[in-house]
C-alpha cells in the first residue's frame, strides 16, 4: 500500500478534521500516484506565482506547500498524466487564474473552512493590494514560520495593513529590550498586539509594561536561558504566560512573581495550568484572583481536583466553618449533604453559597487544605442513598438513570435519600437536565436558590427551556413580581401558563380593577387552587363573576392538563 510522504501527510492529517471530504475529481488519482499528483501541482504552482505573478521565489513556494486544500481543489479539475502533469496545471494556470488570496491564507496556516469568509470581496491578485503579501514577507524574512503567521492575522489584522518598514521598526523596537529574533518571534505569536503599534518607531504604553515584565522574567530572573532555541519552544511559555494577562493580572506588575516561579512554566503542560484555571472559575470569583492564587502557589497544579470524593459537611469543618454554620447549612441545605466527587466542589458551594468563603480561605493561606483533605472510609455514608443506588444498578435503564444522578451530583446535590427523591421525578436525559438548568440560570436565577427550588419542585426541570422562559417573563413583566417570589412557590413554573396562569391571573385582574373583588389573594392562590374550589370562589366573589369567566377568561378546550 502506498502513503503519503511525511510532509505531506501531516499536512492532509491537519485540515482533514475540518473538511469532510476531498473534491471528487482528486479521489479519482490512484492513490500511489497522488503524492506525485500534488508534488508537480506544488512546482507548478510555485513557477506560475514566481514566473508570472512575480511573487519572490521563496514565498511563492510557501503558498504552494502550505495551501494543501485549495491545491486540491485546483487540480481536482486537471486530467491527471503521471508524464505531462506539471505541464498541465502551468498550462490550465494561464488561461484560469487563480484567487491568491485563497492560497495565501491557508498557507498561513488559516484553516481551510475559514478562507472564504476572510477573502476580500474585489480583490483576486496581489498586485490589486500588495500589503498583505509584503507584510508576510518581511514577518518571513525576519524569521516567522509562514504557516503560523495566521494567528497573528486572525488575531490582530491590523499588523497585515502596515508596510514592512513599520514591521520591521516595531521588531526592531523589541529586540531593544534585549531579545534575539526567536525570542521575539515567540512573544509577537503568543502576543500578537505588540505588533499593532502606532508609528513607525512608537510602541504603546500596554505594550511598554508587558516587554517590562517580559524582560524582567526571561533576562532578570533568567527564564530565557531554559527554553529550547527555537520558535515552538518560545511561542509555548509565552504562551502560558498570556494565560495570566487574560485573566485579568495587570501588565507591568506581576513580571517578578512570574520570574521566581519560573517552574510554573517549565514543568506544567499549558492544559494543567488551563484546567486549574476551569476548576477555580466555577466558584464564580474574579479571574484575577484565580491568577494570582495559581502564580503565588504553583504548586497547587500538583493537586488531584477531580477524583477523590469528599464529605460536604467534613470539608466545611477542614476549612474551619464553625460548628454553629455548619448546623445552620445542615438545616437549610441537607440536600447538598452527604458525599461528592471534588470535581464538583465548587458547585456544591455555590449550592451552598459559601462559594466565595471557601475560595478566600483558598485564596489566602490555606489552598494546601485541598491537597490535604481526606475522606474517611466510613464517614458521611447515607444507607438511603446506598440502598436506592443498588436498585439503580438493576434497574431496566441503569445507565440513563446514572446519567440523572451524576447531573444532580455536578450541580451540588449529594449523596443523600434526598437527592433520590429528586430523581425520581426528574425526566430527560442528563445534558437535556443540564441545559435546563442552565437556561433557567441564564434567565436570572441565583444557583443556590435555584437548586432548592429543584430540590422543592423537581418537576420544573421536565420543561424545555423556551417554556419555562415565557412563564418567567408572564411572571416578572405582567405580573411585575420578582423571581424571588418563586423561592416561595417555585410550583408556579408547574403550571401550564396559556391555560391556566395567563386566564386566572387576568380574570383576577378584572375583577379588582372593576371594584368586584376587594380580597388581595397572593398568586399561589390564584393559580394553584384546584378547578373545583376556584370556580366556588368565583361565584362568592360576585354572582356574575362565573358567566363572566367562562365567556371571557376560561380556556376553551377541555382542561384537563393543568400542569406542562
Amino acid at each position: 500500500m502506498n502513503f503519503f510522504p511525511k510532509l505531506i501527510f501531516s499536512h492532509f492529517s491537519r485540515h482533514f478534521a475540518t473538511l469532510s471530504k476531498l473534491p471528487n475529481n482528486f479521489t479519482k488519482i490512484p492513490s500511489k500516484y497522488r503524492p506525485q499528483a500534488i508534488r508537480d501541482a506544488q512546482q507548478a504552482l510555485t513557477d506560475y506565482l514566481h514566473c508570472t505573478r512575480y511573487i519572490p521565489f521563496v514565498y511563492a513556494e510557501h503558498i504552494a506547500k502550505n495551501s494543501f486544500f485549495s491545491l486540491s481543489s485546483l487540480i481536482s479539475g486537471i486530467n491527471f498524466s503521471t508524464t505531462s502533469f506539471n505541464r498541465n496545471v502551468l498550462r490550465f494556470l494561464r488561461y484560469h487564474p487563480i484567487n491568491e488570496y485563497e492560497f495565501f491564507f491557508e498557507s498561513i496556516g488559516i484553516d481551510y473552512e475559514e478562507v472564504g469568509g476572510l477573502l476580500p470581496s474585489k480583490k483576486f491578485f496581489f498586485s490589486e493590494d500588495e500589503t498583505v503579501l509584503e507584510a508576510a514577507c518581511a514577518l518571513s524574512g525576519f524569521g516567522f514560520p509562514w504557516n503560523k503567521l495566521g494567528k497573528l492575522y486572525k488575531e490582530e489584522i491590523l499588523i497585515f495593513k502596515a508596510s514592512s518598514k513599520e514591521l520591521k521598526a516595531r521588531l526592531f523596537k523589541i529586540k531593544e529590550c534585549g531579545f534575539s529574533n526567536i525570542p521575539v518571534i515567540g512573544i509577537c505569536l503568543a502576543f500578537p498586539y505588540v505588533l499593532r503599534g502606532g508609528g513607525v518607531n512608537e510602541l504603546g504604553g500596554e505594550i511598554v509594561a508587558l516587554l517590562n515584565d517580559l524582560k524582567r522574567v526571561f533576562l532578570d530572573f533568567d527564564l530565557g536561558n531554559h527554553v529550547e532555541d527555537n520558535v515552538d519552544a518560545w511561542y509555548e511559555i509565552c504562551r502560558k504566560i498570556r494565560v495570566f494577562y487574560d485573566l485579568g493580572c495587570e501588565k507591568g506588575k506581576i513580571g517578578e512573581l512570574i520570574g521566581r516561579n519560573k517552574n510554573l512554566f517549565l514543568q506544567y503542560p499549558e492544559e494543567v495550568l488551563v484546567s486549574k484555571i476551569e476548576y477555580f472559575s466555577r466558584f464564580l470569583v474574579p479571574k484575577e484572583d484565580i491568577g494570582m492564587l495559581i502564580l503565588r502557589n504553583p504548586e497547587i497544579l500538583d493537586s488531584d481536583l477531580e477524583t477523590p470524593m469528599i464529605s460536604v459537611m467534613g470539608m466545611l469543618k477542614h476549612f474551619g466553618l464553625s460548628v454553629e454554620k455548619r448546623d445552620s447549612v445542615a438545616k437549610e441545605y441537607p440536600y447538598v449533604l452527604g458525599r461528592n466527587k471534588m470535581t464538583n466542589l465548587p458547585n456544591v458551594m455555590r449550592a451552598l453559597n459559601l462559594h466565595e468563603w471557601l475560595f478566600d480561605r483558598i485564596k489566602n493561606g490555606n489552598h494546601q487544605l485541598l491537597a490535604n483533605y481526606t475522606l474517611n472510609n466510613d464517614e458521611d455514608l447515607d444507607k438511603g442513598f446506598r440502598d436506592s443506588f443498588e436498585k439503580i444498578q438493576f434497574s431496566r435503564t441503569p445507565v440513563h438513570t446514572m446519567e440523572k444522578l451524576m447531573f444532580l451530583h455536578r450541580v451540588g446535590f449529594g449523596e443523600n435519600s434526598l437527592t433520590m427523591k429528586v430523581l425520581a421525578h426528574v425526566h430527560g436525559t442528563g445534558s437535556e437536565l443540564q441545559e435546563r438548568f442552565d437556561s433557567l440560570l441564564g434567565l436570572g436565577f441565583e444557583f443556590s436558590k435555584l437548586c432548592r427550588i429543584v430540590h422543592m419542585t423537581p418537576k420544573v426541570l421536565n420543561q424545555h427551556p423556551e417554556t419555562v422562559e415565557r412563564k418567567v417573563n408572564f411572571l416578572c413583566h405582567e405580573m411585575g413580581v420578582s423571581l424571588d417570589y418563586l423561592d416561595i412557590f417555585p410550583a408556579f413554573l408547574c403550571f401550564n401558563l396559556e391555560k391556566r396562569i395567563k386566564p386566572r391571573y387576568r380574570f383576577h385582574k378584572w375583577l379588582t380593577e372593576n371594584g368586584l373583588c376587594t380580597r388581595n389573594y397572593s398568586i399561589a392562590s390564584i393559580v394553584a387552587t384546584g378547578e373545583k374550589s376556584f370556580i366556588a370562589r368565583l361565584g362568592r366573589i360576585h354572582p356574575d363573576a362565573l358567566n363572566k369567566w367562562f365567556e371571557n377568561f376560561s380556556y376553551k378546550e377541555s382542561d384537563n392538563s393543568i400542569q406542562d
